[in-house]
């Protein structure tokens, strides 16, 4: 939670005026601070869309190799995802049961994961299961709340927090075939993290929410070349607390990288969202509001050894683009991978 509120830190540092001009430094600054830290510990010891404008699917999540599952074991990873971005004054966003517009935005959100590849043989794939508790810092400003749609603007807003999201659970199946590995799963939201009723900031959803996917990994070892591609659909709940039913959502991500040496990669990402179906219940006073985002940038991994274990480093930028009923910024991930048992290792 303390490096939830460092990253925070870093980002409320920026002035509206000098956002988007300074935004891309303090984002690497904050990364490399973040990566630099992971590894020192490491070595130290053996749109308008959904409510709230986000979505349970996060742009940039996955990124090389998101297609190819490990073999049989325990396996543990964490991302932060950082993100800063804010919508025009003239666009209302329904957040916290609120109506606000002119809103300005920075979360930092760690997701600490345990992944088990089991024994199991499914349809000739390896069945696996993973449990995600993130825990999430968010500040949020908005210039304007309104008690009706259009209607007169109330006075600014703002708040904050730092606590438990809602957690996430897991399970796919993979396979391999020669260059080719791919998965098929569900992750499921658990609406039980922290929220608060009628609070401006939130990092949980407080709604179940289930994605399907299917992901896939075209890695040449001759060429170095990772292609991966993750598609998904989420079928979302109804936030009983203020009685918002989102619509169902659609999403992919893409990234492209070329290993320059056998333990460094450099490439390119992107991701696309779109919510496909309107939003609905008592809650929803600005009715449909379905929304879409895409957003492209730059990746670099770094494999070393800590002993005999290989800990994967990822770090990914994003920049969004065609942006409708959502915040518009920019993404940065840090993402850490090692195993914690395999048998026979």
């Amino acid at each position: 939670m303390q490096l939830v509120k460092d990253i925070r830190t870093v980002l409320r540092t920026k002035t509206s005026s000098a956002r988007k001009s300074k935004l891309v430094h303090k984002l690497l600054a904050a990364l490399i601070g973040v990566a630099a830290a992971a590894v020192s510990g490491l070595l130290a010891t053996p749109a308008q869309a959904a409510e709230n404008g986000t979505s349970f699917f996060l742009g940039g999540n996955k990124g090389p190799m998101a297609g190819a599952t490990p073999p049989p074991g325990l396996f543990v990873s964490n991302n932060v995802y950082i993100y800063s971005g804010s919508a025009s004054p003239s666009l209302e966003i329904p957040v916290g049961g609120k109506i606000v517009a002119g809103v300005d935005a920075d979360l930092v959100l760690d997701m600490p994961t345990l992944l088990w590849v089991t024994g199991a043989n499914v349809f000739g794939g390896r069945l696996a299961f993973a449990a995600t508790v993130p825990v999430g810092g968010l500040d949020i400003f908005a210039e304007a709340q309104f008690q009706t749609p259009l209607g007169a603007p109330g006075p600014s807003i703002e708040d904050s927090v730092t606590t438990l999201a809602d957690p996430v659970l897991t399970s796919f199946v993979g396979w391999d075939s020669g260059n080719y590995h791919w998965q098929a799963g569900v992750s499921l939201n658990l609406p039980i993290g922290d929220y608060k009723a009628g609070q401006l900031a939130n990092v949980a959803l407080h709604r179940w929410a289930a994605d399907l996917f299917v992901a896939g990994t075209w890695l040449d070892p001759a060429l170095g070349l990772d292609v991966s591609a993750v598609i998904g659909f989420t079928v979302n709940g109804k936030n009983n607390a203020t009685d918002y039913k989102t619509g169902e959502e659609f999403h992919a991500e893409l990234a492209i990288s070329q290993h320059l040496s056998k333990e460094f990669t450099v490439g390119l990402v992107g991701f696309y969202y779109e919510q496909v179906s309107g939003d609905s219940g008592a809650g929803a006073a600005l009715g449909e509001f379905q929304g879409r985002t895409a957003g492209i940038g730059a990746t670099m991994g770094y494999t070393f050894h800590v002993g005999k274990a290989p800990i994967s480093l990822n770090l990914r930028y994003y920049h969004e683009l065609d942006v409708e009923n959502r915040l518009s910024g920019d993404i940065g991930v840090v993402s850490l991978a090692m195993p914690l048992w395999v048998p026979g290792h």
